[in-house]
């Protein structure tokens, strides 16, 4: 046997459990050749060779957690995000690709030039894994970052991620809850967030992968989904510094719902609702408008 052969094998494992046939080929091809360390590249080249010895019953065994339907980068360990690689457990949310619209938007408003000169402070509320902190450190270097969760274990996911990563020395990490550690810092110039926004009654309807793997308080926020954002958007207004920016991932079809917890929310208005890469409304940037006074 080679070693395409033993991934075609585990992947038509994959698929009888029930994950979707491409899917399946691209875990069984990420599980060979995370047992091998190979990249991409060495993979297409030596895809061809008999297994090294081990290689078969340690494919088998996560291609098991797998097929019990195990999220892959628990398996690994980790999930790239914004071109790097964090640590994952069951203690935090799994990164997406559609959290880095987050930073996308969020280092629209944090310009290189500006900061040339001075620091900003910017808090990342829920910080989980700790990829929007890392990741924005990482992206501009002088910021100050307070990376928020109300757990300790992903608290000390995300430090080891920010160690792992080489700004272990330059995010501040707390464990507190929203509304009170927000104002502890204010005025902040930018806070960033992804809350959980899914409503409870969809509990059901969710991927065993994120129903069974993920922790529940990182996903659920009451009937609606927006508990959770009802308490942080009127948080954050009273921790964002005039000028200051509230940049937050949503769910699905709550955009109407979350522009409206921003009107009703005094000294914060709207900028503009971003679509992902399906044109679902997905993050939400809002601020503190810079009153007369301030200006100057």
């Amino acid at each position: 046997m080679t070693l395409v052969e033993a991934v075609v094998g585990a992947a038509q494992t994959l698929a009888a459990a029930g994950i979707p046939p491409d899917e399946a080929r691209r875990d069984a091809s990420l599980l060979a050749r995370h047992h091998l360390q190979w990249d991409q590249a060495r993979w297409l080249a030596r895809r061809n060779e008999a297994p090294p010895p081990g290689f078969l019953p340690e494919l088998a065994a996560t291609v098991a957690r797998r097929a019990r339907r195990e999220p892959l980068a628990h398996i690994t360990g980790e999930r790239e995000f914004y071109g790097r690689l964090f640590k994952v457990t069951g203690d935090v949310l799994i990164p997406r690709q559609e959290t880095e619209l987050v930073v996308d938007e969020a280092l629209l408003r944090l310009p290189l030039d500006r900061f040339r000169l001075a620091s900003a402070t910017v808090i990342d509320a829920g910080t989980g894994s700790g990829c929007l902190a890392v990741t924005l450190v990482r992206e501009r270097p002088r910021l100050r970052v307070i990376a928020i969760d109300a757990s300790d274990a992903a608290i000390d996911v995300a430090r080891a991620n920010a160690q792992r990563l080489g700004v272990g020395d330059r995010i501040e990490f707390r464990v507190a809850s929203w509304p009170e550690a927000l104002t502890l810092d204010a005025p902040a110039d930018l806070i960033v967030a992804n809350p959980p926004y899914v409503p409870e009654r969809d509990r059901a309807a969710l991927a065993p992968e994120v129903r069974e793997f993920e922790p529940a308080v990182a996903l659920f926020a009451g009937p609606d989904g927006l508990d959770a954002i009802r308490t942080l958007v009127p948080a954050a207004a009273r921790a964002l510094a005039p000028g200051g920016w509230l940049v937050m991932e949503i769910g699905a079809g709550q955009a109407e719902d979350v522009a409206a917890i921003v009107a009703a929310t005094p000294g914060l208005a709207l900028d503009r609702i971003v679509p992902d890469l399906q044109s679902i409304p997905r993050v939400v940037i809002a601020h503190v408008p810079v009153l007369p006074h301030h200006r100057g």
